[in-house]
């Protein structure tokens, strides 16, 4: 059965860092592209990043440009999303996704 479970994230202060890991069981990351999607409290689901899966290029949203990094370690089977300079607008659940699957989540709170 497939899982993906995410983790790292929590509470921090704006202007702050937290890296996101999304390991997985039963599917292997590199054979698909690898995104991370977020919902704010009360809104809808926003793409945040994408990693491709044949040459690992990367997309990102307007909104996080320049201040997140996805990347992948093939070796862990591990999904990653480095997050900095956070503002409480990034505040959410945020969900690793890959080949129609989803995790079940981890919570950012940006927050003085």
């Amino acid at each position: 059965e497939v899982q993906l479970v995410e983790s790292g994230g929590g509470l921090v202060q704006p202007g702050g860092s937290l890296r996101l890991s999304c390991a997985a069981s039963d599917l292997t990351f590199a054979s698909y592209n690898n995104a991370w999607v977020r919902q704010a409290p009360g809104k809808g689901l926003e793409w945040v990043s994408e990693i491709n899966r044949d040459d690992g290029s990367t997309t990102y949203a307007d909104s996080v440009k320049g201040r997140f990094t996805i990347s992948r370690d093939n070796a862990q089977n591990t999904l990653f999303l480095l997050m900095e300079s956070l503002k409480p607008e990034d505040t959410g659940v945020y969900f690793c996704l890959t080949a129609a699957y989803w995790g079940q989540g981890t919570q950012v709170t940006v927050s003085s």
